[in-house]
């Protein structure tokens, strides 16, 4: 250890236990001398500790009425310490590290202030067994993706032309970032919001994905008006297909059509 200069990975172990993980994350985590783990649920930590006799765990460090960025901080602190203490560290977590995750950014932004090496390997999201699982294609209509409440909080722009994926909805209007679920109130001031988007009868599609290779993907359907009204945990999706049609552009196509004809006149468009 004496003279080894410290670096860090904040890898993805992907949803599903053990199908997920690529060779290359799995190649961190073995050569790490410390495994810090921020994981989906505890069967999944076993497992990632038959991989390495270090391993740290990070949820303990949640609970009910302490924020979540209060955590997250002392997750990143964590971290940093065994880094600048020379160490190889391996930060693991569910999914993509990057995605809905504040501590590996934060962690990976100090290392290389600091002036040490870092780096994410990104990992199987939910975003990807929702498009898998539901059979959904963003290229084909365009794909939204929202915090719920930030769409509250925020003016943001809905185009019901396109699928909207509204994330952490079991937690909407959490403002304190303490909580670890909100009440059905809270639901339907985000279904005021939508109504204004989509008629009240429209379909919802509630996702969950796999995180063990025996269970199938949690998919459920009901009208937008129900949302307030269903058990809804914060790891929980609500994907809201489109509710109109595309609308052509045809100013746009009008242009692109005469620059067509000048190409085929061999003129420069």
């Amino acid at each position: 250890m004496e003279g080894q200069r410290g670096s860090l990975a904040c890898v993805g172990l992907g949803m599903t236990l053990g199908s997920h993980l690529t060779p290359l994350a799995r190649s961190h985590i073995a050569q790490a001398d410390v495994v810090f783990a921020g994981l989906s649920d505890g069967i999944v930590e076993m497992w990632l500790q038959r991989m390495h006799p270090d391993v740290r765990s990070l949820q303990s460090y949640y609970q009910e009425g302490k924020s979540r960025l209060t955590t997250y901080r002392q997750w990143v602190d964590l971290m940093m310490a065994e880094v600048r203490a020379g160490k190889r560290v391996c930060g693991v977590f569910y999914g993509h590290p990057g995605i809905f995750a504040w501590s590996p950014h934060k962690a990976i932004e100090a290392a290389r202030a600091e002036g040490y090496a870092a780096h994410m390997e990104p990992g199987i999201s939910a975003e990807d067994c929702l498009y898998a699982d539901l059979g959904i294609d963003p290229g084909r209509y365009g794909c939204q993706h929202y915090e719920a409440s930030q769409l509250l909080l925020f003016e943001r722009r809905i185009d019901p032309t396109c699928y909207l994926v509204l994330w952490q909805v079991g937690l909407v209007g959490d403002r304190s970032l303490a909580r670890f679920q909100t009440g059905s109130a809270y639901r339907q001031v985000l279904v005021e919001l939508l109504s204004e988007h989509y008629p009240l009868d429209h379909e919802v599609i509630i996702y969950r994905a796999a995180t063990l290779p025996i269970q199938q993907p949690g998919i459920r359907r009901v009208a937008l008006r129900e949302l307030p009204h269903i058990e809804l945990p914060a790891e929980e999706t609500v994907v809201l297909p489109p509710a109109e049609k595309l609308k052509p552009n045809l100013a746009i196509q009008a242009r692109l059509a005469a620059l067509d004809e000048l190409e085929k006149a061999g003129m420069p468009a």
